[in-house]
């Protein structure tokens, strides 16, 4: 009667152990399903209050949504290099799927986005470039060698090819102005510029107070300056707000990267005849999607990759021709004065 018992023991204990295998087996294919649900994919821009920025974030969170994903926008609330990575390890703390970063740092970011990178999570660098080592591949507004070359044209036609001149940029470590002063200063060295002088780089942190600060600055020091050219859209603005309020637009001319809706007014008052820049919701789409398809697996980051990038089409992935790694070209930059300000000016 004992081994009976014992038996039937054996057998109850058997049958409950396959019992846990099935529960255990259903909850793992649980969990896997939940994995191939929607991904999470985040942004992190210089920094709060830049409507550049906010336009940026705008078009990436469009882009995310529109493929069924959650998006996730962060900045912190001045452009420093701490703040990104505090951000930064949050989202590795998250799991998130991608990270897509403007770095306030070319170099600095590379330890938190490569812990990151180690982790499985998908980096992508836009608007301003961290280093080859710290990205899969960078979304290029432009080609920057056009960019810089560019607003030497407009601010020399805008000095009738003479006098000085300054330049008022974001933060001192922005890759992408920095690249784009480069090559203006390398515009400069034509013959046809022999009598414009560049007196100045000056940074105003993309933050408006001081950007206003550097530009009150730059009056003061050069009484002789007949334009400002600004890559960046706070400072753009900053500086033809100066220039407008102390009534000096028949004087100094200002140019640069700037939003329509920000600097129709002074496009309209004459204090800067014309800017450039690209669509920034654009470019946040664009970002969008390039970090959805390295997540996917359409595309490692490698030259000859290739995507379909939304309403906006398709896209390869290239060599840069300026820096180190690869990039996604999103276009030319585009015009903006008087004839064609008021139908822009209202887009963003």
């Amino acid at each position: 009667m004992k081994k009976i018992l014992t038996s039937f023991m054996l057998i109850v204990v058997l049958v409950l152990a396959a019992c846990g295998s099935d529960a255990s087996s259903e909850d793992s294919s649980e969990g896997e399903g939940s994995k191939e649900g929607p991904k999470r994919h985040a942004i992190v821009f210089k920094n709060t209050g830049n409507p550049f920025g906010e336009k940026l974030m705008e078009g990436f969170e469009n882009a995310i949504e529109e493929m069924g994903d959650e998006a996730i926008l962060r900045a912190p609330d001045s452009p420093s290099v701490e703040g990104q990575v505090q951000i930064i390890e949050e989202l590795i703390t998250q799991q998130v799927d991608s990270i897509v970063i403007s770095g306030n740092d070319e170099d600095a970011l590379e330890p938190v986005l490569k812990k990151a990178m180690d982790q499985g999570i998908k980096v992508v660098s836009t608007d301003s470039a961290v280093n080859a080592d710290s990205r899969m591949v960078n979304v290029n507004q432009a080609d920057p060698e056009g960019v810089g070359r560019v607003q030497v044209e407009a601010v020399a036609e805008m000095m009738d090819y003479e006098g000085e001149f300054a330049i008022l940029s974001a933060t001192s470590q922005a890759t992408n102005q920095n690249l784009w002063i480069e090559w203006m200063e390398k515009e400069l060295e034509d013959a046809k510029y022999e009598d414009i002088e560049l007196v100045k780089v000056a940074y105003g942190d993309d933050l408006r107070d001081k950007s206003v600060s550097e530009t009150e600055a730059l009056l003061k020091s050069y009484p002789d300056l007949k334009a400002i050219v600004s890559p960046t859209t706070v400072g753009l603005a900053a500086a033809s707000k100066v220039i407008t309020d102390r009534d000096l637009g028949d004087d100094i001319k200002v140019t640069g990267l700037g939003l329509p809706s920000e600097m129709a007014e002074y496009i309209e008052n004459g204090v800067s005849p014309w800017i450039y820049l690209w669509n920034p919701i654009d470019l946040g789409y664009l970002s969008g999607y390039a970090a959805h398809a390295l997540v996917d697996g359409t595309i490692n980051g490698d030259e000859g990759d290739s995507f379909e990038a939304g309403e906006l089409g398709s896209y390869d992935v290239v060599e840069s021709e300026t820096a180190e790694g690869t990039e996604i070209l999103l276009g030319e930059p585009f015009k903006f004065d008087s004839e064609n300000i008021d139908e822009w000016k209202d887009v963003y």
